[in-house]
């Protein structure tokens, strides 16, 4: 914990990793959409005329979207194929995120129950240059902070 005075500079955005069960896969250039929200049961008492309560509903949680380099690697067209066919696999996953010099966890979200419900291939042009970007959506039960 910072002492009163000293100036703590804020975590570097770049320097992650994101782990999937079973699935190895070079690294992703972004990934983004882990957040919450809690809906707001708002309720009036009778005789409290001025006044609306607040009350925490149900929380869910937005999609992930990872996106990597295309490589020849087909672990996570694989998993996106088995939903496709049927077969729903759930697995659970971290985002962690690294000091700048790239050898020490300083955070980690896990989300669980993961699935893929999207998956975007790259444009193609003749006249570009780009690296080729995949895009795959998960869609999750839970967000927590280890």
């Amino acid at each position: 914990m910072a002492q009163t005075g000293q100036l703590v500079d804020p975590f570097r955005n770049f320097n992650f990793l994101v782990e999937i069960d079973g699935i190895t896969q070079a690294g992703f250039s972004e990934c983004s959409g882990l957040a919450s929200t809690t809906e707001v049961i708002e309720f009036r008492e009778g005789g409290d005329n001025t006044t609306v309560h607040k009350l925490p509903g149900k929380t869910s949680y937005a999609d992930i979207t990872l996106k990597w380099g295309t490589t020849d690697n087909l672990d996570l067209w694989n998993w996106r194929q088995q939903i496709i066919d049927g077969q729903v696999v759930r697995k659970t996953g971290a985002l962690i995120l690294f000091d700048l010099a790239g050898s020490t966890e300083v955070a980690r979200w896990n989300f669980v129950r993961a699935w893929p419900t999207k998956c975007e291939l790259p444009s193609f042009s003749a006249k570009g240059n780009d690296v080729a970007i995949e895009t795959l959506v998960l869609a999750h039960e839970g967000l927590t902070r280890a």
